[in-house]
């Protein structure tokens, strides 16, 4: 699959840890020929798509609202939607493969909607979950940008559920 569409989540206010964080991971899938698709505004979403644009990518914005303009300047196509957090399940439908990076309830959202999906999601210092008091192994853990994107496009090469 040439070109896979990669989602990438995370926090609006992350540390700046989590930023350049992010920033490698936008540069690692465009050098590997992958679209970002991510929330379109500040935060990780900012730096995922300014890391992909630095290596000549093509970044997706699927935005909340109505306003085109509010997309932060490093995406390409900023899709509106006028769908508050509702878009959340676009931005992870619209991927073969997620990566979460630090995040809040929204990112939250996002990692549930994805792993309900059976979209395989990498985990970058991120949320840990439960079930009953039992931990979710459903998130496959990352301790690098590098090592996420390795497992992220594997995936994404795997025949997608229905």
């Amino acid at each position: 699959m040439p070109n896979p569409i990669i989602a990438v989540i995370g926090g609006n206010y992350p540390a700046e840890k989590d930023m350049k964080l992010a920033e490698e991971v936008g540069r690692e899938l465009a050098a590997r020929g992958a679209t970002v698709v991510c929330g379109g505004l500040g935060g990780v979403m900012e730096a995922v798509c300014r890391g992909a644009k630095e290596a000549g990518g093509v970044t997706i914005g699927i935005l909340p609202g109505s306003d085109p303009d509010v997309a932060n300047q490093w995406v390409d196509y900023p899709i509106c939607t006028g769908m508050g957090y509702a878009r959340n399940v676009i931005v992870v439908r619209a991927s073969r493969a997620v990566i979460a990076i630090d995040g809040a309830y929204g990112t939250l959202s996002e990692i549930g909607h994805a792993l309900g999906d059976s979209i395989p999601t990498i985990g970058l210092f991120t949320w840990d979950i439960s079930i009953n008091g039992q931990p979710d192994t459903s998130i496959i853990r990352a301790n690098s940008a590098v090592e996420a994107v390795d497992l992220a496009l594997t995936a994404a090469l795997q025949p997608k559920p229905e």
